[in-house]
C-alpha cells in the first residue's frame, strides 16, 4: 500500500469537509491532487481495503434500533441457515465466531417496536432459538483503525452523541432521502454533493447543509472511509465477554472503555444459563495472543468483580453491509 492511501486511511475515517470540492481539501492536506485521490478511494474500495466511503449512520438517532443477536447453527447445516439469516434485510452485520453461540449478527430496524418481531421471524425461520442482546448502556464505541494495526484512534467518545439534541420526527421525515441516498456511501466524484442533490432534485447547498444537520444531532457519527480492519493489518478480531457484578458493571465499564485499544464497550443483558456475561468489549489485533494481552488488561481492570470471561474470535465473515433503512 503506497504512502497516500495509508494517509487516506489513518487521516480520513472522519472529518471528510462539507465543501463544494471536498477532495481539493482533502488533495491540499495529503500534497497531491484530486485525481490522485479519487483514484486511491477507487483502488482501496475495489480491492476491499476499505467496505465503504461516506456517512456512517447512528440508525438510533434516526428513530430505528439495533442490537445484537445469536444463535447456536449446527455444522451440518451452517451454510443454510446462513443463508437464511442473511436473507434479513435487518442482518447488518454477521459473524461466525468460535463458540457454542457460533453465529453472531448486528439487526437494526426501522423502529424500536419492530426489533422483538424481526428476533421471532429469525428464529421461526431458523427453527432455531436466537438470543437477543439489545444495547443497556454504551460505554464507548469509535472504531478507528490505523494502517499495519498500529493501533485505534480514540479522538471522540461515544459520550459526544449522547449529549446531542435528537431530530424531531418531522426533521427525521425531511432528511429521510438524503440519508437512503448516502448510507451506501458518497459518490466519487469532483463534486459528489452536486452529484447528490441531482439525485435528490435539490441544490448543492441544501444537501450539504442536511448532512450537517444531521452531523450535529448525532444521526450521522462521522463521515469518512471505513476500513477492512483485516485488510489493513488486524488479522484477529475478538469480542471479549465478562460477568461482572451488577453494582459494579457501570462503573467499571466506564473504565474498561478507557482503554485505548478498545473499540466498543457495551452492558448487554445475561441469557442465564447458556450466557452469563454483561460485559462486552470488543478487541483488535495483529494476532490472537495480542487480542489475549489485551483482555488480561481488562481483566486487570476488572479485579475481584468479574466472575467469567470468555473471548469470542470471528472466524469469518458472513455479512456485511452496514446498518441500513430500507424502502
Amino acid at each position: 500500500m503506497n504512502e497516500l492511501k495509508r494517509r487516506l486511511i489513518d487521516e480520513w475515517q472522519g472529518g471528510f469537509p462539507l465543501v463544494e470540492r471536498p477532495f481539493a481539501v482533502v488533495a491540499e492536506r495529503l500534497g497531491t491532487d484530486e485525481g490522485a485521490v479519487l483514484q486511491a478511494l477507487r483502488e482501496l474500495l475495489a480491492d476491499g481495503a476499505l467496505t465503504r466511503f461516506g456517512p456512517l449512520y447512528q440508525i438510533e438517532r434516526l428513530g430505528g434500533a439495533f442490537s445484537l443477536a445469536a444463535l447456536q447453527a449446527p455444522e451440518a447445516d451452517f451454510e443454510q441457515i446462513t443463508a437464511l439469516v442473511n436473507a434479513f434485510p435487518e442482518v447488518a452485520h454477521n459473524y461466525r465466531r468460535d463458540h457454542a453461540l457460533n453465529m453472531w449478527f448486528v439487526l437494526a430496524t426501522e423502529t424500536p417496536a419492530k426489533m422483538g418481531d424481526t428476533v421471532e421471524r429469525i428464529s421461526k425461520a431458523t427453527d432455531l432459538p436466537v438470543f437477543n442482546f439489545p444495547k443497556e448502556r454504551e460505554y464507548f464505541i469509535e472504531a478507528r483503525f490505523g494502517v499495519g494495526a498500529s493501533g485505534v484512534n480514540r479522538s471522540k467518545p461515544a459520550a459526544g452523541v449522547s449529549g446531542k439534541t435528537a431530530l424531531s420526527r418531522q426533521r427525521l421525515a425531511e432528511w429521510r432521502p438524503l440519508v437512503l441516498a448516502t448510507q451506501a456511501g458518497l459518490p466519487l466524484t469532483l463534486k459528489p454533493y452536486h452529484a447528490l442533490a441531482a439525485r435528490l432534485n435539490r441544490d448543492a447547498a441544501t444537501v450539504m447543509a442536511g448532512l450537517q444537520t444531521l452531523l450535529d444531532a448525532g444521526a450521522i457519527r462521522r463521515i469518512g472511509v471505513v476500513p477492512n480492519h483485516y485488510r489493513i493489518g488486524y488479522a484477529a478480531n475478538g469480542m471479549t465477554v465478562w460477568d461482572v457484578a451488577d453494582d459494579k458493571v457501570d462503573e467499571l465499564g466506564e473504565q474498561v472503555g478507557t482503554l485505548e485499544f478498545v473499540t466498543h464497550c457495551y452492558r448487554r443483558p445475561r441469557h442465564q444459563p447458556n450466557w452469563p456475561y454483561n460485559l462486552f468489549a470488543m478487541a483488535h489485533g495483529a494476532s490472537r495472543e495480542e487480542v489475549a494481552t489485551k483482555a488480561d488488561r481488562i481483566a486487570a481492570v476488572l479485579g475481584d468483580a468479574c466472575r467469567a470471561r470468555a473471548i469470542l474470535y470471528s472466524t469469518q465473515i458472513l455479512k456485511k453491509t452496514g446498518l441500513r433503512l430500507h424502502g
